[in-house]
């Protein structure tokens, strides 16, 4: 291994080009019910069913989630950009869950109206990941809220839709 240094502008921006889904992950710690913003969300493994999700170190949610018994992931329909947006913004905000409607999913965790899909999870551990933590979590419960709708993309810093199926 060599001791290369790598432009970080560079790095995020050659990252960048890998289109990721969008989502909001919520969770519930006490009374305080938030989200964030976060692309760097994956499946982890079948069995058991777990998925990851990175959190920056320097996030305002960041320390709920180290504290938090579970979390929710809530997977953005094509629609939904605007409470990307409003989840993408750092900091505490004086409405619940900033005025988005959810409801509460069956571990508290907040499931906002209109998503494609989310799934529930109970925190297994959590990683340490250079500037950021990985949070791992086992799926509880999971919906498919909107069957055949089009999902938020994130691709070379702004919001994409699908361009329609690519054929063989």
């Amino acid at each position: 291994m060599t001791g290369t240094s790598i432009d970080m502008r560079e790095f995020r921006s050659t990252m960048g080009l890998f289109a990721t889904g969008v989502t909001v992950v919520t969770t519930l710690v006490g009374q305080q019910r938030r989200g964030m913003t976060a692309n760097a969300f994956t499946s982890l493994s079948l069995h058991p069913p777990l998925v990851l999700v990175c959190v920056d170190h320097s996030a305002s949610m960041q320390p709920m989630l180290e504290m938090a018994e579970a979390f929710a992931v809530n997977i953005l329909a094509a629609d939904q950009r605007a409470v990307s947006e409003v989840f993408a913004r750092s900091g505490q905000h004086e409405a619940v869950m900033n005025g988005v409607p959810f409801r509460d999913g069956p571990l508290g965790s907040p499931i906002i109206d209109g998503v494609l899909a989310w799934a529930e999870c109970r925190v297994e551990q959590h990683l340490a990941g250079g500037d950021h933590t990985i949070v791992v979590g086992r799926v509880e419960s999971l919906a498919i809220e909107r069957p055949g709708g089009d999902p938020l993309l994130y691709f070379a810093g702004g919001y994409r839709g699908l361009g329609g199926a690519i054929q063989p």
